[in-house]
């Protein structure tokens, strides 16, 4: 399925209580039978909000932070589930909490979403139970100290180029994609990189590396770190070659991790722009790289003989 385009806001209330409302009535009260008097109350007035919004400006997901550092009322529209919206607006709302200063959240996870909840660091606690005929579980996360890195970084040094890759690749939490034309031995291929993927494909859970290649002849006969490390581990890294036109003349090279980037306009350049927290300009580049992912074939020549 091809990702939809969205984006997220933060909520003007009570401006945007119809748009709040035309998510969470439909997912809470219609959808899951919530009653209406416990749907709506005394904290939405002075919560957080955040919408999602279509490309048309319709909302199609919303989410609150609480003053007393809880976030809930996480509601999806159906169609628009499985598109990233939750995690999006889940991150949006850790960020909100960093900036005031929050040193921990909580939440109230339905049992089927655990697992989202779980790949941002919440562990749940206590035994399972019901709100609103629902079952549920407490998560709780601690929140950093130190203030979320925006910056914007420029460099046309291939030393620095290699410390910005390593810094993306090291801290992923749940992925990795790397857009790249021969898997660039002298900044993937170094000694750093290679256990830098290794430590995040052994030690992470659910962790998924995906690797779009232009040539792969170089790196299989220089032997790449990364091929052995495939061939070792097929279910975390998976590799595929772009065959396609116009993929084929993209003349970009990527490195991506869950919120971060490291971008060359030319592959066979140093110059780079890299961000390690600019999750609007990461969903760009991944919705690239998941139409390219699409096209191009699985490199069935990696197979171990």
């Amino acid at each position: 399925m091809t990702p939809q385009e969205f984006h997220v806001r933060f909520a003007r209330y009570p401006e945007d209580l119809p748009q709040l409302r035309a998510v969470r009535e439909p997912v809470f009260i219609v959808e899951q039978a919530v009653p209406p008097e416990l749907e709506w109350d005394e904290l939405d007035p002075v919560s957080v909000h955040v919408l999602a919004c279509d490309t048309s400006g319709a909302p199609v997901g919303t989410a609150r932070l609480t003053p007393d550092h809880t976030i809930g009322r996480m509601a999806v529209l159906p169609t628009w589930r499985g598109q990233g919206v939750a995690a999006a607006m889940l991150e949006t709302l850790i960020e909100r909490a960093v900036e005031l200063g929050y040193s921990a959240l909580e939440l109230h996870a339905q049992t089927h979403a655990i697992g989202l909840y779980e790949r941002f660091d919440f562990e749940a606690f206590g035994p399972e139970y019901e709100e609103a005929g629902i079952p549920h579980r407490s998560m709780r996360r601690a929140l950093p100290s130190e203030p979320i890195d925006r910056t914007l970084r420029e460099t046309d040094s291939a030393h620095e180029l290699g410390a910005l890759t390593l810094s993306i690749l090291g801290h992923a939490r749940r992925q990795l994609a790397i857009y790249t034309r021969d898997l660039d031995p002298t900044l993937l291929g170094t000694p750093d990189a290679i256990e830098a993927l290794r430590r995040f494909v052994t030690g992470t859970r659910d962790a998924h590396v995906r690797i779009l290649a232009h040539d792969l002849r170089r790196a299989v006969r220089e032997s790449h770190g990364i091929i052995a490390l495939t061939q070792r581990l097929p279910s975390r890294i998976s590799i595929r070659v772009i065959e396609d036109e116009p993929d084929t003349q993209y003349a970009a090279a990527f490195t991506l991790n869950d919120r971060g980037y490291v971008f060359r306009p030319n592959a066979t350049r140093s110059e780079a722009s890299a961000c390690f927290h600019d999750p609007a300009r990461q969903r760009q580049l991944l919705g690239y790289f998941n139409e390219v992912w699409e096209r191009a074939r699985p490199a069935s020549e990696l197979r171990p003989l």
